[in-house]
């Protein structure tokens, strides 16, 4: 295989910034929807329903990746996923609305797990860890600068934001031109001392944290477009820089995840990314001032940081040749599947602060079981 170049690592990086983009580049935007569009349905479930989308295609898409190939399948979902999410501007009937949304997802996690496997493929070892630290980093640079270029164009025309969708044709014309294809040999197979009962459930715990993390973290996306309006009095453009932010924190944390697991065990580093999620949420339930949503911002990000990066890299470290198109697609489920989820927490309350309070316990129980989880499977 040619040696892959620094265009191709930016093509990499820049096709893994557009998961976290599929739902949340309109956010900032999702209060001049509201006000433009009689939705017959909650308005966060534009956010999420890709989510469903992402869950209910990634078996077969985790099929999918050994017969297609990672490249191949990365091309293929690269062009739905552009057409899908711009026509959702002009699609005026609620159902044709949700049926294209929950298609996007099934184009996401098509591009989800094929690059995630391209990395797979092409690194080994603490190159590797290195490559996901950084894919974990990308994703969250992409929420900073399409969830700002979103709130900018949101105040100009709340259609507009759709438009930025658009960028994954520009991904698929440098996959085309800076990708080699990856040469897949035995040595890609995973030398593991673990049984395979041991490793099959350390696949699941992944899966389950993934999900919850997820989860935990996309409760602030889905309550904070309209929360901060309504109590800060924010525009579309200062909600956007405000989730950004989050954003940025998790870009700095995400680089400094593989020291962290170096000094703690990976176990250990993910509980804390637990409890950072309790305490970003702990001050939204308490407080109403501004200065503190700074608080917020660094821990939020922080527990994304410690969390989600590191789970995809332990889902790639714990397959084999064998398994990594199912695992792969297994994490794209928790990873979506959570997002998704996170839309039911607002029928627990029209109270925000009572959300962040639910959010602070459920965080906070998560990251306990956790723990006894991952020291539980270490020891079997």
């Amino acid at each position: 295989m040619k040696k892959i170049t620094n265009f191709g690592i930016f093509t990499i990086l820049l096709v893994s910034s557009l998961t976290i983009m599929v739902g949340t580049v309109i956010a900032p935007a999702l209060s001049g929807i509201v006000e433009h569009r009689n939705l017959g349905f909650s308005p966060s479930w534009l956010i999420t329903l890709p989510s469903l989308g992402v869950v209910l295609f990634a078996p077969l898409i985790g099929r999918l990746l050994p017969k297609l190939g990672s490249l191949k399948l990365l091309s293929l979902g690269l062009v739905p996923y552009a057409i899908l999410g711009v026509i959702g501007a002009f699609i005026s009937n609620d159902y044709i609305l949700i049926l294209d949304r929950i298609l996007l997802g099934g184009a996401t996690v098509a591009v989800q797990v094929s690059i995630t496997g391209y990395i797979a493929d092409c690194f080994t070892g603490e190159t590797r860890m290195k490559m996901i630290a950084w894919q974990g980093m990308a994703i969250e640079l992409g929420g900073v600068v399409f969830l700002a270029i979103g709130g900018i164009l949101g105040e100009i025309n709340w259609q507009f934001p759709f438009y930025i969708y658009l960028i994954a044709l520009l991904c698929l014309v440098f996959v085309l031109k800076t990708l080699p294809k990856p040469e897949i040999t035995s040595s890609t197979e995973k030398i593991t001392t673990e049984t395979p009962k041991t490793n099959k459930n350390r696949v699941k715990l992944i899966f389950i944290a993934s999900l919850l993390a997820m989860m935990l973290f996309f409760v602030g996306f889905v309550t904070l477009p309209l929360y901060l309006p309504q109590t800060f009095e924010f525009t579309e453009s200062v909600t956007g820089y405000f989730m950004a932010s989050i954003s940025l924190v998790a870009i700095i944390t995400a680089s400094q995840m593989p020291r962290m697991v170096k000094l703690l065990g990976d176990g250990k580093t993910l509980v804390f990314g637990f409890l950072f999620f309790m305490l970003g949420y702990l001050v939204l339930a308490t407080t109403a001032s501004i200065p503190f949503l700074v608080l917020t911002v660094i821990f939020i990000g922080v527990g994304f940081g410690f969390t989600i990066p590191l789970l995809n890299h332990m889902m790639v470290e714990a397959s084999t040749a064998k398994t990594q198109g199912k695992n792969l697609g297994l994490f794209s489920m928790g990873v979506f599947g959570g997002q998704f989820l996170s839309t039911f927490i607002e029928y627990v309350s029209h109270d925000y602060k009572a959300i962040y309070a639910v959010a602070v316990g459920l965080a906070l129980i998560i990251a306990s079981a956790m723990l006894f989880m991952f020291i539980n499977v270490t020891k079997k």
